[in-house]
């Protein structure tokens, strides 16, 4: 049975306003605001979306593929859409879709048919109250983690340190440059996030405090500008980021070992007045390949091919730098995916 969550915590509120800063930074589009376009249910399609006359072996109606505002969500759309069409003979359409009005409406009309990332916990008295609908159903993980924030180091660090693979070798690492005169810096987000006050805990909590530079950028948009200045210079660093995300991608990043998740030692790292603060690594997110009731009874071969389909999150993250770099619409670069990576998709087909 599916398991219930609770109202996001201080950690989810700053991954939250992430998420505006990255739709303002590759959609160029209005941010969240919490009534942004609704998943469209009466069955035309969508302009911009895949559509197939035909129906297949997916049932006797389009699967309507709910593409939420920010940028993983879209391409994830049109790669499922692309995939269930091409290769297994389904009928799709691509919709728009809205976090809090795509999950209502699933279970009040069975519409949109398929959401492939839905974040759960940012919705989750809808969530509760859609799963005791039975309604709705969770098929799989969006992505190959759950862990999508963490500590980073550039390629030019990990080149140098290639036994730095723990945010507890640190300690070492910084105490070393330090005999040889230099200061590594940490490069945090902005203070008014959440992930700031864990990291300035975080830092404590690995003895790190007095030998990095913590910076705390002003926004999304001047971390981003630090990191490549960073980059360009070969500055020893750290980096806090998430996922998924191009500039993981872009930088060549390097996740360190952040080791377990404590959730009592976490809740202590997310508040000012944690006295001693303890490591713990980021608070794991729930984020499901969700399907409408209906689609299970008649689109057994889809949802079979969507339990099956987690998507990599490094693969998430050069999709995501491949539009970002090379522009175009969100439907090429899932086309261009499809074509270019059938050894990560095609285990997703099993044998349906």
């Amino acid at each position: 049975m599916a398991k219930k969550y609770c109202e996001p915590g201080m950690q989810n509120f700053g991954l939250f306003l992430r998420s505006l800063a990255i739709l303002a930074l590759f959609l160029l589009v209005a941010v969240w605001s919490g009534g942004g376009l609704r998943a469209q249910t009466d069955g035309a399609p969508d302009d911009a979306g895949l559509h197939s006359a035909t129906p297949g072996a997916c049932g006797e109606q389009p699967l309507s593929i709910a593409r939420m505002q920010w940028p993983s969500s879209i391409l994830l759309a049109y790669v499922h859409a692309l995939i269930l069409q091409n290769e297994l003979g389904c009928s799709v359409q691509v919709v728009p879709g809205d976090l809090a009005a795509s999950t209502s409406s699933m279970a009040t009309t069975g519409q949109p048919a398929i959401v492939p990332e839905l974040w759960v916990t940012r919705v989750a008295p809808i969530w509760n109250a859609t799963l005791e609908s039975g309604r709705v159903r969770p098929v799989g993980n969006t992505f190959s983690t759950s862990v999508l924030e963490g500590w980073y180091l550039p390629a030019h660090v990990a080149t140098a340190e290639p036994d730095l693979n723990e945010a507890g070798q640190l300690l070492d690492y910084a105490t070393r440059l330090a005999e040889e005169g230099e200061r590594p810096i940490f490069i945090s987000c902005p203070p008014d996030w959440a992930c700031a006050l864990i990291n300035r805990n975080l830092l404590e909590a690995y003895g790190l405090q007095d030998l990095f530079e913590l910076i705390e950028p002003a926004n999304r948009f001047e971390m981003d500008r630090l990191i490549a200045l960073s980059v360009s210079r070969r500055q020893p660093a750290v980096y806090y980021y998430w996922q998924p995300n191009s500039v993981l991608a872009q930088f060549d990043f390097k996740a360190l070992d952040m080791g377990a998740f404590d959730k009592e030692k976490f809740s202590c790292l997310a508040r000012i007045s944690c006295r001693t603060p303890q490591i713990s690594s980021f608070v794991p997110e729930n984020v499901f390949i969700v399907v409408s009731d209906w689609v299970t009874q008649s689109a057994p071969l889809a949802v079979r091919y969507l339990q099956r389909a987690r998507m990599p999150i490094d693969e998430m993250d050069r999709l995501l730098a491949d539009q970002a770099e090379k522009g175009g619409s969100f439907e090429d670069a899932a086309a261009r995916f499809v074509e270019e990576r059938p050894e990560v998709w095609q285990p997703w087909l099993g044998g349906s």
